[in-house]
C-alpha cells in the first residue's frame, strides 16, 4: 500500500491511497481460505468447497465485502501513519476499483485545529465561599416550621374561617342526580387555598364540627367524567372536623420528625443545603464566565463539516422557511459551541482527564436517589437509552475539565455573604436580559435597514 498527501489546505487534506490489484488478490484468497472451512455448498463436503468454487459463485459479493474492510483498515492506516487528529468521519472517493483492477481512491479528511491550551492559566476567575450566619439558618427553619401544617382541634361550637382545616364527607348532585367520582369522605380543605375545587374553600368559612352545609360550584373543565365538565354541582357537606393552625414547637422531636439527629444536626443540614443552593448558583455563573473567555480565544480554525452538523442538530425540530430564517445565527451558535468544545476536549486530552464506568454509574444512582417512587423506571431509562448515558459521560467529562481550568487559572477566593451572592446572582440575570433585548434590537435594526435599502431600490428602478 503507497499513501501520498495529495493535497492540503486550511483543516482540509486530501490522501491518496494506492493497493495494487495483487496486494487486494491476496486479501481475497485470505478470505476465501476462510470461508472453505465453513461454508456449505451443494455436492461438497462441509470444509471442502475449493476455493475457485467459491470464487465463481460468490465473487462479486466477496470483492464486495474485501473492499469494505480494505478502505476501513487502509484509510485508518493512512490517518494513523500521517498523524491526522481527523475531525468527524472521512470522505473516501473511489478512483480506481474492481476485481482485475489496483486499487485508488482519495481520503477526504477535516482535520482538527491545533489548539494551544497554555493561555487557559491566564484565565480570570472568582471562585467564591458562601457564609451561612446562625440567623439565618434559623429563619430557614422557623420558614420549614411555618409549612408544615400543623393543626389542633378547635372547640365543636367554634367556626371555620381561612387557614383552617375542614375535614368533610360529601355527596355532590348534578340536576339533582348522583354521579360518579360525586362523593367522598374524610376529604381534608386548607381554607384560602383554593385547591379543591374553584370557589369551593371559601362556601366553607364560618362552618363548625357536625354542621352540614350546601356548597354550589361549577366542576372543573378537566372533571374525569367528561358528561358533567363546567357543570353546577351540589355538594352536601358533613362537617367531620374543624382543626386550627397552630405554631411548631422547634426542638428536638420537631427535628426527628424531619429525620434529623436533633435540632443542632438540623440545624447543620439545612446550613449546608443553604450553603449548596447559593454555591451550585455560583458555580454555574463561574462556567459561564469560563466558557465566555474561552470563546475569545484567537486563531482557532472552526473545522467545516463540524460546523454543518452542529447546525443540522440546533436547526432539527425548526420549519425550512425558520432554516433559512435563523441560518446565520444557527451558524454562529454552532462556531462558538464547537470552538468552546475543541478547547474543553484538548485540555482534557492533555491533562488525561478520564471518565471511569463507576463514575458513570455513581451519577446514575445519584440521579435515581433524586427520583424517589420512580427509581424503577430511572435506572430502565439509561439502560434503554445509551445516547443518555453517554450524555450523562459527557457532562461529568466537561465538569471535571472544568474543576481543573479553575485549580489552573488566575483564581480569586472570595467569601461573601448570601445577600451578596443574591446581588451577583441577579446582577448576572440582568446582564443576561440586557444581552437578549440588545439582540433584539439588533435584529429590528437590520429589519429597518434591510426596509429602507428595499424603498431605495424600487427608486433606483424607476
Amino acid at each position: 500500500m503507497k499513501v501520498t498527501k495529495e493535497s492540503k489546505k486550511g483543516l482540509k487534506t486530501n490522501l491518496k491511497v494506492f493497493m495494487s490489484k495483487k496486494e487486494v488478490d491476496e486479501k481475497i484468497s485470505i478470505r476465501l481460505e476462510e470461508l472453505t472451512k465453513t461454508i456449505n455448498l451443494k455436492g461438497f463436503r462441509p470444509g471442502k468447497v475449493p476455493a475457485d468454487v467459491l470464487k465463481k459463485q460468490y465473487g462479486k459479493a466477496i470483492y464486495g465485502e474485501v473492499l469494505d474492510k480494505i478502505l476501513k483498515e487502509s484509510s485508518a492506516q493512512a490517518i494513523q501513519d500521517n498523524k491526522i487528529r481527523v475531525a468527524g468521519q472521512p470522505k473516501i472517493d473511489l478512483k480506481s476499483f474492481g476485481e482485475d483492477k489496483d486499487l485508488e481512491y482519495i481520503i477526504q479528511i477535516d482535520e482538527l485545529p491545533e489548539i494551544k491550551v497554555k493561555a487557559i492559566e491566564e484565565l480570570k476567575i472568582t471562585n467564591y465561599d458562601i457564609k451561612i450566619s446562625n440567623q439565618e439558618t434559623e429563619k430557614k427553619i422557623k420558614e420549614i416550621a411555618k409549612n408544615q401544617n400543623n393543626f389542633v382541634d378547635k372547640k365543636d361550637n367554634e367556626i371555620s374561617q381561612n387557614g383552617d382545616l375542614v375535614i368533610f364527607d360529601y355527596e355532590a348532585t348534578v340536576d339533582e342526580k348522583k354521579f360518579e367520582g360525586g362523593s367522598g369522605k374524610n376529604t381534608q380543605v386548607v381554607l384560602g387555598k383554593d385547591l379543591f375545587i374553584k370557589n369551593f374553600d371559601k362556601q366553607l368559612i364560618g362552618v363548625k364540627k357536625n354542621q352540614e352545609k350546601i356548597v354550589e360550584v361549577n366542576l372543573p373543565e378537566n372533571f374525569p367524567n367528561k358528561e358533567y365538565s363546567n357543570k353546577k354541582a351540589k355538594f352536601n357537606c358533613k362537617i367531620i372536623n374543624v382543626r386550627k393552625p397552630t405554631e411548631v414547637k422547634i426542638d428536638d422531636e420537631f427535628a426527628k420528625s424531619l429525620g434529623a439527629k436533633d435540632l443542632n444536626d438540623l440545624k447543620t443540614v439545612v446550613g449546608k443545603q443553604t450553603k449548596d443552593q447559593y454555591k451550585n448558583t455560583l458555580d454555574s455563573i463561574t462556567k459561564r464566565e469560563i466558557l465566555d473567555q474561552l470563546d475569545k480565544f484567537k486563531g482557532i480554525d472552526i473545522p467545516e463539516n463540524l460546523v454543518e452538523q452542529e447546525v443540522a442538530i440546533l436547526s432539527q425540530e425548526m420549519k425550512e422557511e425558520e432554516k433559512i430564517k435563523n441560518k446565520k445565527e444557527n451558524e454562529e451558535q454552532a462556531k462558538k459551541r464547537i470552538k468552546v468544545g475543541l478547547i474543553l476536549n484538548e485540555f482534557g486530552e492533555q491533562n488525561n482527564l478520564k471518565v471511569s464506568d463507576q463514575e458513570v454509574q455513581a451519577e446514575i444512582q445519584k440521579q435515581i436517589k433524586m427520583m424517589p417512587g420512580q427509581e424503577k423506571q430511572v435506572m430502565e431509562y439509561f439502560q434503554k437509552n445509551p445516547s443518555a448515558t453517554s450524555q450523562l459521560r459527557g457532562s461529568l467529562y466537561e465538569d471535571k475539565i472544568i474543576s481543573l481550568i479553575k485549580e489552573k487559572a488566575k483564581s480569586t477566593k472570595k467569601i461573601i455573604t448570601t445577600e451578596e451572592a443574591e446581588k451577583i446572582i441577579l446582577g448576572k440575570v440582568k446582564d443576561s436580559k440586557k444581552e437578549e433585548s440588545k439582540t433584539q434590537k439588533t435584529s429590528s435594526k437590520e429589519k429597518t435597514i434591510k426596509k429602507k435599502a428595499s424603498k431605495v431600490k424600487k427608486v433606483s428602478k424607476k
